[in-house]
């Protein structure tokens, strides 16, 4: 760093540091200390490193900067405003309140140059692992000497809430075993977190932790030296099989007299006359609020021209490329539009009546290497699953330090990594991942799902062993509540099927939907092929009629996944005994929430009010479904270990239970 550039990189800091103070003064709410500390680390590497263009933030070839410690907030937003994206001061005036574009914790697709929704901490640790692994993805399929498309770095910054998250640990382990070198760890190491010092809870050695997870660390004794924070950056940029966690002992609240150093800096504004005298200690004008000097506002036009740049040498780069390569450069931009490559449906299976029974899970595996070779961005595996969860693209190598360009994850026994790690991977772009386990451990990922759910993010879970009809496992590996658990996540489509047409209608679904995340519930044991024959509706409409009484119906059996076949053989003997029967597939309640409420109206006519719903899982929910002169087939306990098919019956999921209580209902 040249040493003429020091005045200016000063006064540059301490506007980050003032404009962070000044807006949670002003909100009243907030996080001061992590932006006053971070500051220098976050400026040197936005001026001298991070490659980005503020007048087009989704530059597919733009560097990826995660704040993993969503609470510093600020100090993001201070940085986008000054490096000339598309947020005002009057933005930052605006912090946290109703309505404006600088939220308390970030958020993706809501400010410009906010790459992922961080606050949950480890979460963006997690991300961040996931975009550097779609970058190493990505350079290997694309790239060829001299036509470098795809060239950037991953860098995340965190604190030591993050490094006590199990999910941080989980992906840290997971990016080191993979050799990650594009991905570089900026780790606030200023021993405060809200209850106090960090050695309240957190003692352990993490520099010796990190190297024995493959990572290089680099230490940094002081917060607030440029250069040796300089050369800590370009070290890690230089190091080519490892990722990097450059160790920065800072300061929380650094400047200000009263809580420099102290836990009341981290989630509480500094108070007005606090903030008056970290503005004098920095030289700053006391009686100004939100000021940015004429010096730092000519710097951004500087940043601005430098980015243009930047992008445009990329642009010929491509355009090169393109005319060298069009096949290649048409696969790219329809990975980089998520545009789904033309045939990419033609080769799923249909099944017929008469063919032999298949898991849903089966069933699925079935689908993905239908698919897969006809759509090179679908891309995922299992937490250590993938023979159960039927996830393996056969034909593909796995995804590892000798080939970026496989396909197949090993996530290892890591649910939570892997449901941050898919979100990452899709937030970077260019893949359509997915990611499976056992519905009962879906609850080990549950926040990551979430997630991804407040980012609209079209990832798609795979979770197999869908109820008790696991069986013998016990009900430690029975999921019950789990299927109304991912039910009550907002903006997260939850799919049930109960074939194996089904299932592929499910993938199709999946795959066609842009605006939010999927889970995909499947079966362990095997299940015939329906009949639709007669079938009015269809999958993609959440519900569908399976089969109907040639004359007004009277009852209505509901079915969701595998209890369906159980409805179906119930059906056929009231039917026997004279009663007028319609029998109705729910795989989806969000796809059927979302249909024409004609629709909903044609396949559950308010007029018929008899209704038995059935389901291995939880009954909460189906209430609204089944009205008040219906009843729900459930459970509301946990399972027991025996074999599933006795299970099942133990726990009444049976035609002949179904049969005595539609009798119930109909008061027979």
């Amino acid at each position: 760093m040249a040493a003429a550039e020091e005045p200016l990189d000063q006064l540059c800091i301490n506007t980050i540091r003032t404009l962070s103070i000044d807006a949670i003064q002003q909100a009243n709410s907030g996080h001061p200390g992590a932006p006053m500390g971070l500051a220098p680390a976050a400026h040197v590497l936005w001026k001298h490193f991070l490659k980005f263009n503020p007048k087009n933030p989704a530059w597919v070839d733009r560097d990826r900067f995660v704040l993993s410690a969503g609470h510093a907030s600020m100090l993001l937003y201070s940085l986008l405003y000054l490096n000339g994206y598309d947020l005002s001061l009057e933005d930052l005036v605006q912090f946290r309140q109703w309505g404006s574009k600088t939220p308390g914790h970030p958020e993706y697709g809501h400010t410009p140059g906010v790459e992922t929704t961080t606050g949950p901490l480890g979460q963006g640790f997690g991300n961040a692992v996931g975009m550097a692994m779609a970058e190493r993805h990505m350079a290997a399929r694309f790239n060829s000497d001299g036509k470098e498309i795809i060239d950037h770095y991953t860098y995340v910054m965190c604190g030591d809430g993050d490094l006590m998250e199990g999910v941080a640990m989980e992906s840290a382990s997971l990016a080191g075993h993979l050799g990650l070198s594009r991905l570089i760890c900026l780790y606030d190491d200023n021993d405060i977190s809200i209850e106090g010092s960090t050695d309240l809870a957190f003692t352990e050695d993490v520099k010796l932790k990190f190297e024995s997870m493959n990572w290089q660390v680099i230490e940094v004794g002081d917060g607030n030296d440029l250069e040796a924070i300089y050369n800590a950056i370009d070290t890690a940029r230089s190091e080519t099989r490892k990722p990097s966690l450059i160790k920065l002992k800072t300061e929380i609240a650094y400047g200000s007299p009263a809580k420099q150093g102290s836990a009341g800096a981290h989630g509480a504004p500094l108070g007005e006359d606090e903030v008056r005298k970290v503005k004098e200690f920095f030289n700053f004008p006391s009686d100004k609020n939100f000021y940015v000097p004429d010096e730092v506002l000519r710097e951004r036009e500087r940043v601005i021209e430098k980015a243009d740049a930047l992008e445009g040498d990329w642009q010929d780069r491509f355009n090169s490329f393109k005319k060298e390569a069009p096949g290649l450069a048409d696969l790219f931009a329809d990975a980089v539009s998520g545009f789904l490559t033309q045939g990419w449906d033609r080769d799923i299976p249909v099944f017929s009546p008469s063919d032999d029974p298949v898991a849903t899970r089966a069933a699925s595996g079935k689908m993905i290497n239908a698919i897969a070779p006809n759509l090179p961005v679908l891309m995922g595996g299992s937490a250590d699953l993938a023979p159960s969860n039927k996830t393996y693209i056969e034909g593909e190598p796995d995804f590892g330090k000798e080939s970026y360009h496989g396909r197949n994850i090993r996530f290892g026994v890591r649910e939570h990594a892997m449901g941050s790690v898919v979100s990452g991977l899709c937030l970077h772009g260019g893949i359509r991942p997915y990611g499976g386990t056992f519905l009962v451990f879906a609850d080990y990922m549950r926040p990551a799902i979430r997630m991804a759910a407040i980012m609209k993010l079209p990832v798609i879970y795979v979770f197999t062993h869908d109820s008790i009809a696991v069986g013998e496992d016990g009900p430690t590996h029975q999921p019950v509540e789990h299927a109304a658990s991912l039910r009550a996540i907002p903006g997260l489509n939850v799919i049930r099927p109960a074939d194996a047409n089904e299932t592929a209608r499910a993938w199709k679904k999946a795959l066609e939907t842009n605006g939010c995340p999927t889970a995909l519930l499947l079966s362990r044991q095997k299940l015939p092929h329906l009949d639709l024959s007669e079938a009015d509706g269809d999958l993609e409409n959440g519900a569908y009629i399976v089969r109907d009484s040639k004359e007004t119906p009277e009852l209505i059996l509901i079915g969701s996944g595998a209890e369906l076949h159980a409805c179906m053989e119930a059906s056929a003997v009231l039917e026997k005994e004279g009663v007028k029967v319609r029998v109705v597939s729910m795989p989806s309640w969000e796809l059927f929430e979302s249909a024409p409420e004609s629709y909903r109206r044609r396949i559950l006519p308010d007029t018929l009010k008899k209704r038995v719903a059935v389901e291995a899982g939880s009954p909460m929910g189906w209430d609204r479904y089944v009205s008040c002169e219906g009843t729900v087939i459930g459970i509301d306990t946990f399972g027991a270990s025996a074999p599933g098919g006795r299970v099942l019956a133990e726990y009444g999921f049976t035609p002949g239970n179904i049969v005595s209580k539609a009798k119930e209902v109909l008061g027979r």
